[in-house]
């Protein structure tokens, strides 16, 4: 799954990236916030980036994080819709549009997707095409494919163990 950097406010998880190279996503997160400071032991930082590397290894176990979403009110439509998809199941940008109130807007639902910072907290990983197929990722296609996997095989009905 690559490198994962979380990034924590005074309001909670205020960014939660994805990607090949950990210096890179930490370039960009100071970008994005100028006056944060790096603190690689905040305990805070450490059970955030705990549950994220457990909800990654087991979907099933959800996340329970204290979320600073910093967003438009459109966007705050869309995330939450996004947030209602169960673990497992996908929906299409068209069928977002519809359920935020907007079915016109299928390219606005696409750009609040790209536009999150909230990697699995928001799972836009969960959005497809109309056809079903797998579209663009902000953190690579290839992570978008593995987690949608993971979730998959994760939501499958379990056999009863004997006793």
């Amino acid at each position: 799954m690559g490198s994962l950097l979380v990034a924590v406010g005074e309001r909670g998880v205020c960014a939660i990236t994805l990607g090949d190279n950990p210096e890179a996503l930490a370039a960009d997160l100071l970008d994005r916030f100028p006056e944060g400071q790096r603190v690689l032991d905040d305990p805070e930082v450490g059970q955030a980036l705990a549950q994220l590397v457990s909800f990654i290894e087991a979907p099933t176990l959800g996340l329970e994080l204290r979320l600073d979403v910093r967003c438009t009110a459109f966007q705050q439509r869309v995330w939450q819709a996004l947030r209602e998809i169960p673990m497992g199941a996908k929906a299409s940008y068209a069928e977002i549009a519809r359920r935020v109130g907007s079915p016109k807007a299928v390219r606005a639902v696409a750009g609040a997707c790209a536009a999150n910072s909230l990697a699995l907290a928001i799972p836009c990983h969960r959005v497809v095409r109309s056809d079903g197929s797998l579209s663009g990722y902000r953190w690579g296609m290839a992570r978008k494919a593995e987690l949608l996997r993971r979730e998959s095989i994760a939501s499958l009905p379990r056999e009863p163990e004997e006793a």
